[in-house]
């Protein structure tokens, strides 16, 4: 079976040594006769409401800005036929655009910028969840996607969906998102009936869903859990390790700048890579996936760039 054979996954730059990835499917590439499809992907998190960059004499002087990232993601599809381009959450919350716009110029410029999906943070609860449901509903053209937080019974019901499926020159690439335990970091009143559900449990359910019935030969999980924390948090290193299925971490919420994507062993010894850019739309991390179909091969490299 396809779904059965173990393939190559070799980091070239950045990411490591040649190692194992299970259950990418080559023969379901109906829409090339290429020999190879390369897929870059792109990610921001944290950006917190910065649509400009920063101002003179912050040490980021310069640095992010809508329009300089706008500029820098030009470039990169001019150069590269297949890009998907995602957010890790808390895109509300940390300069006067959002206290006076509420949040519309943050979805907006994410919509004009063409990102793919997002997942949510703990910020983007800041004005609640009717709130959040009206600009997304009004203003996005992008999913949102969370797959451990149960909005049935609050305006998020039909607004946030737990996964979603990209189909890119016959590869099929499955994206999922996770949210950050509210406890201590969403007020109750904003979180409201919102059930939070185990993000190891939920992330091994949806990834093995994507990887065995949707046949993905690509899953991505966008995560708000953060890079760094206590022994009992459930963080991108401690998912990595303790999951199956996933072949990417999108992270968020520590706003750490990782130099580089970071590549860590799963529960069946394959890798994860995980990667967090740091906040404000200061940097873009970049991710490109080589997918060999007469080789049997996937090849990868990774960056992350600063904008502006």
């Amino acid at each position: 079976m396809i779904s059965n054979r173990r393939h190559f996954f070799r980091q070239l730059t950045g990411l490591g040594g040649a190692m194992m990835l299970s259950g990418t499917s080559f023969d379901s590439w109906a829409e090339t006769e290429a020999s190879s499809v390369k897929l870059t992907i792109l990610h921001t998190n944290d950006t917190h409401s910065h649509l400009d960059p920063f101002p003179p004499g912050d040490r980021n002087a310069g640095k992010g800005g809508v329009v300089n990232r706008a500029r820098l993601l030009s470039q990169i599809r001019q150069q590269e036929e297949n890009v998907l381009l995602f957010d890790a959450g808390d895109i509300f919350q940390g300069t006067p655009y959002f206290n006076l716009f509420h949040g519309e110029p943050e979805v907006q410029s994410l919509s004009m910028l063409g990102y793919d999906a997002i997942t949510m943070g703990n910020h983007d609860f800041d004005g609640g969840m009717e709130l959040f449901a009206r600009q997304i509903r009004d203003h996005a053209t992008f999913p949102v996607l969370v797959a451990n937080y149960d909005f049935t019974n609050t305006p998020l019901k039909d607004i946030v969906k737990p996964y979603k499926l990209f189909k890119v020159k016959g590869l099929r690439v499955g994206v999922f998102g996770l949210g950050i335990q509210p406890k201590g970091l969403i007020p109750s009143k904003l979180f409201g009936d919102t059930v939070y559900l185990d993000p190891l449990q939920k992330a091994n359910e949806v990834a093995a869903f994507l990887r065995n019935e949707e046949k993905c030969s690509l899953v991505i999980c966008l995560s708000h859990l953060g890079f760094k924390g206590n022994a009992s948090e459930i963080i991108d290193p401690v998912l990595a390790a303790q999951s199956r299925n996933i072949d990417l971490i999108i992270g968020g919420h520590t706003h750490t700048f990782l130099p580089e994507p970071k590549t860590y062993k799963n529960l069946d010894s394959k890798p994860v890579i995980v990667n967090q850019v740091g906040f404000g739309g200061i940097n873009l991390g970049r991710l490109d996936f080589t997918f060999d179909r007469v080789s049997k091969q996937v090849f990868s490299s990774g960056s992350n760039l600063t904008i502006g």
